[in-house]
């Protein structure tokens, strides 16, 4: 029988994994090994992906890899997972007395003046970034879905200058699945820090425990963070933190980094151990305890086999040992050995397979697994059911339930751009417009009363105030939608949204975790286009980010709203819905495209943790909100500012540097000029257009200053209804900012940065061209 047949609330034991290579890996290391024992909690409302509950924790597979699982069922759950009753009372070990462990000969403190530098490492989701930001006062984005992190962040300590720490992206284990993971892993192999501060969620000890093991053999000081403590205590549990710590051999720290409580005396131990290099005193856990010590002997077989290679790769000789017998091929090419030794690690692990009766990355993750319930049954107080738990699955119900789930996505998604275009964006934006209009007439009447040149009131007034001031008016639209963004990330909504879409984008080739980048992609391309960093497969990643420009982005919406309030009042929400649901379509289209032909394949596996629900920081929303107005603001005074100068001293001089009394015998005109034939079919065939879609090219905002600047306030006598949906859908369409072109660089590659933008113009072309057409006829 396999996992795929097993029904929705039976449970049942693990006979055999199957599958191969790093996802079979991945598999092990999230604790799907030989005898653990899983419940099925429910199937998506499409009937694929499964949820499942297995030590403890929940976690999301496709059905297709389920299958690839042979269980066998059992009425109920046996294992016991004995914990402890009580904990004493007992103080804390000071700084240097993680045991009665170093001595004072032990220590060999780095001279004063030396940078200290950190890997803050954990699961995902385990509150990384929030502890980041309470250790340096720097203001990541925290999230509530796993990925947040896509790239590495570095800040000193505040209060020590000479600290860098580094947070990187969350992993499971130190068995790179995705390239975010190579990240992090290679952080740690290859920038040698002094120290790494290893954060685990309290609340799911056994799965963080996982990664802490594989760090503790990579023979660098550190430091443990319990992160969530005040959930443990909050559900009646507890945590004997001194036994934890006599048992790793490190020093071990309660904290709740949303609280900051904890996190001093968290800097002082990781202070204290990179500063005296205290390296952990334990990191042999195959002790002969396990079953009958097969795993104990190949173990310390291969690493006085490798010993001499490892030290010349400088990598820790107990981490390499447990990577070689498990096939890692990333160590295996840095160990570099020779034929006859690697017959001789093949024979060893060959042997340990044949006592243990398992293959050898199920013994050393059941080794491990292993160690973590007997450290659990000596220093845990089993918490009872979370109240976040019982709160989660109660939203559940409604939110990924089978005949709800995607009523309720589509219902909040409407009304979320309901509220931003119609009611509170709006009403902000009014009020915005009201101020500048305000500003803008007595600086013109100042001007004009002190005489000023005429070129320089030009400026002012047309270029300046007409630019930037358009644009400035459409802030409160930018920062409500990202605000509602932010709420649904943050309370750990997004997940689900990745689990419940993930059979309907598989239809068109991709995976459930690509609606986290694309729902992204509605505020930015940029951090899109980033965020396609967590997905596992190479492939998914580059047809994410091809698809993510055409999920209309906030820097569309001042154009958006200036042609509907000009040429369709009234109808501003049917047309702005009509927009965004077009950029899906039209993406929907690419995507069955691009999966017929450049990215031909499968999507990845769809293995997810989802987090439990909570309510959204305060702060962390503030926080976000304040980056995304300060990013739009510099922008409007910077790259804006400067593309509406530009058009202005283009659009009011001819070649001579003469002023004109007609834009049309301007340097702009001639430039333009020669784009009109090509746009002359869509009906916009005037070289104000032109430039003005020239000028989105810098920032998508810039098209309606510039579009102020060149037509003044005659626009609407000017253009036809036709033309300006012909704009509309040109605008939604045609080629990201330059920001997110360069973003598509960094990820891609130039020569992909450039096909994007040459892609998405001829795309735009025929779309606009169609939507002309029929413009016409009606």
């Amino acid at each position: 029988m396999t996992l795929k047949e097993l029904e929705i609330g039976k449970s049942a034991v693990i006979n055999n994994v199957g599958g191969e290579g790093a996802l079979r890996q991945h598999f092990l290391d999230m604790g799907m090994i030989p005898g653990a024992e899983v419940t099925v909690v429910k199937l998506a409302p499409m009937g694929d992906p499964m949820e499942l509950q297995i030590h403890g924790y929940e976690l999301t597979l496709r059905l297709a890899e389920a299958a690839q699982i042979e269980i066998e069922e059992i009425k109920e759950r046996s294992q016991k997972h004995k914990r402890i009753e009580s904990v004493k009372d007992s103080a804390h070990p000071g700084l240097g007395e993680e045991g009665k462990y170093h001595s004072k000969e032990d220590e060999n403190p780095l001279p004063d003046g030396t940078m200290l530098t950190y890997a803050l490492v954990g699961n995902q989701n385990c509150g990384k970034t929030t502890l980041f930001n309470q250790l340096t006062g720097s203001n990541q984005h925290v999230g509530n879905f796993p990925g947040v992190t896509v790239d590495r962040k570095s800040g000193s300590i505040k209060g020590y200058p000479n600290t860098e720490v580094t947070d990187l992206p969350g992993i499971y284990s130190m068995s790179p699945y995705s390239s975010e993971e190579i990240v992090s892993r290679n952080f740690v192999l290859d920038e040698k820090p002094k120290a790494i501060i290893n954060i685990l969620d309290a609340t799911n000890i056994e799965r963080n425990l996982y990664l802490t093991m594989q760090l503790l053999e990579m023979d660098i000081p550190m430091v443990v963070a319990l992160n969530m403590m005040d959930e443990v205590i909050g559900n009646q549990g507890a945590i004997d933190v001194n036994g934890m710590e006599a048992l790793l051999g490190v020093p071990v720290v309660p904290i709740s980094a949303a609280k900051n409580e904890g996190v001093n005396e968290l800097i002082k131990h990781a202070i204290h151990i990179a500063k005296y290099q205290e390296h952990p005193l334990r990191q042999d856990f195959c002790d002969k305890t396990d079953h009958d010590g097969s795993v104990h002997r190949c173990i310390h077989a291969v690493i006085h086999l490798i010993e001499d290679h490892a030290e010349a790769a400088n990598i820790p000789v107990r981490f390499a040992a447990t990577k070689a017998i498990e096939g890692d091929p990333l160590i295996l090419e840095k160990l570099k050995l020779d034929q006859n030794e690697t017959e001789m690690l093949e024979h060893i692990v060959q042997q340990m397979e044949t006592e243990r009766e398992v293959d050898r990355c199920a013994a050393i993750a059941d080794m491990r697994f292993d160690f973590i319930e007997r450290l659990c049954e000596q220093t845990v107080i089993k918490p009872k059911e979370s109240k976040e738990r019982i709160r989660s699955e109660k939203i559940d119900r409604i939110l990924t339930g089978k005949y709800t789930a995607i009523p309720c996505f589509i219902g909040i998604m409407v009304l979320v751009f309901y509220l931003t275009f119609n009611v509170i964006g709006a009403w902000l934006q009014g009020i915005l417009e009201l101020g500048i209009n305000k500003i803008s007439a007595l600086v013109d009447a100042a001007l004009t009363a002190g005489h000023v040149n005429n070129a320089i009131h030009s400026l002012v007034i047309d270029g300046i105030f007409t630019g930037v001031g358009s644009v400035l008016s459409f802030l409160p639209i930018i920062v409500t939608l990202f605000f509602f963004l932010s709420l649904m990330e943050d309370s750990g909504y997004i997940a689900r949204v990745a689990f419940v879409m993930d059979k309907l984008l598989r239809k068109i080739g991709l995976s459930g975790r690509s609606i986290v980048p694309m729902l992204i992609g509605f505020g930015c391309t940029v951090p899109a286009v980033m965020a396609t960093r967590t997905l596992t497969s190479e492939r998914d990643r580059k047809m994410t980010i091809l698809l993510t420009p055409f999920m209309s982005c906030t820097a569309k919406l001042p154009i958006y709203s200036f042609f509907v309030s000009v040429f369709f009042p009234g109808k501003g929400g049917f047309i702005m819905a009509g927009l965004y649901l077009l950029g899906i379509v039209v993406g929907i289209l690419i995507a069955l495209l691009y999966n017929g032909t450049l990215f031909k394949g499968e999507p990845v596996p769809f293995v997810m943790e989802l987090p439990n629900y909570r309510l959204p920081g305060a702060k962390n929303v503030m926080q976000l909100l304040w980056e995304k107005a300060k990013d739009f603001l510099q922008r409007a005074f910077t790259v804006i500012l400067l593309a509406t100068i530009v058009v202005w001293f283009l659009q009011s001089f001819n070649v001579h540097l003469n002023l004109v009394n007609d834009s049309a015998d301007s340097m702009l005109a001639i430039i333009a000029g020669w784009l009109v034939p090509l746009f002359k079919p869509l009906g916009m065939g005037d070289w104000r257009i032109c430039t003005a879609l020239i000028s989105g090219f810098m920032a998508k905002e810039s098209v309606v200053s510039t579009l102020g600047v060149l037509f003044g306030g005659s626009i609407s006598t000017v253009l036809s209804s036709a033309t300006a949906a012909s704009i509309l859908v040109f605008s939604l369409l045609y080629t990201p900012c330059v920001a997110a072109i360069a973003s598509v660089k960094r990820e891609l590659g130039s020569r992909w940065a450039v096909g994007v933008v040459i892609w998405q113009c001829v795309i735009a072309w025929v779309a606009a061209w169609i939507v002309h057409v029929i413009g016409m006829v009606i």
